[in-house]
């Protein structure tokens, strides 16, 4: 990693990269599953909710993602809600809600 790049996800949080990879299997997400090491932090989400830890994986799209965009919500092995933003089946962004906090 050179001092420009973002961190990668587990580099940042290995637990929660673990548990997102088991819960994209449990879901039979195998591909999103696939990606999941090579994600990186871009940004955290900016909407200043105490509930949220939401997070780019990808440039934020000026508008809405669009017509390829689908939403995956596998049940994560933690109290709390997981939500992927997956547009053209690359993870975008990682909604991580009501989960114990990260840092």
């Amino acid at each position: 990693m050179t001092p420009d790049e973002p961190p990668l996800l587990g580099s940042r949080w290995p637990i929660l990269t673990a548990q997102i990879v088991a819960a994209l299997r449990d879901d039979g997400e195998n591909g999103l599953a696939e990606q999941v090491a090579a994600l990186r932090v871009l940004r955290m989400c900016e909407c200043d909710d105490d509930f949220c830890q939401s997070f780019y994986t990808q440039p934020p799209p000026d508008g809405a993602y669009g017509p390829d965009h689908r939403n995956v919500a596998p049940d994560p092995s933690w109290p709390g809600m997981l939500i992927l933003d997956v547009v053209r089946d690359v993870i975008m962004f990682v909604e991580v809600l009501y989960r114990p906090p990260l840092d």
